[in-house]
């Protein structure tokens, strides 16, 4: 039963290992790979940041209110 679940991580794990390992770690430590240094050293290797990261809005100062009808 728990192994059904971690198939599909073992899965990718053993198709593309280096990349696998690279996105676990840049989300365990929380990396936004748009922003410097980690910026910097994908273009120093060749590679563009196509993270799915969602735009950091301009004005997150608290809670906002939302209308819900």
């Amino acid at each position: 039963m728990f192994v059904d679940e971690l198939t599909p991580f073992i899965r990718e794990l053993a198709r593309q290992p280096v990349a696998f390992c690279g996105g676990f770690f840049s989300g365990l430590f929380r990396l936004d790979l748009t922003e410097d240094p980690v910026k910097t050293w994908l273009n120093k290797q060749g590679a563009a940041p196509t993270g799915t990261a969602m735009p950091k809005p301009l004005d997150s100062k608290g809670p906002q209110s939302i209308d819900i009808d």
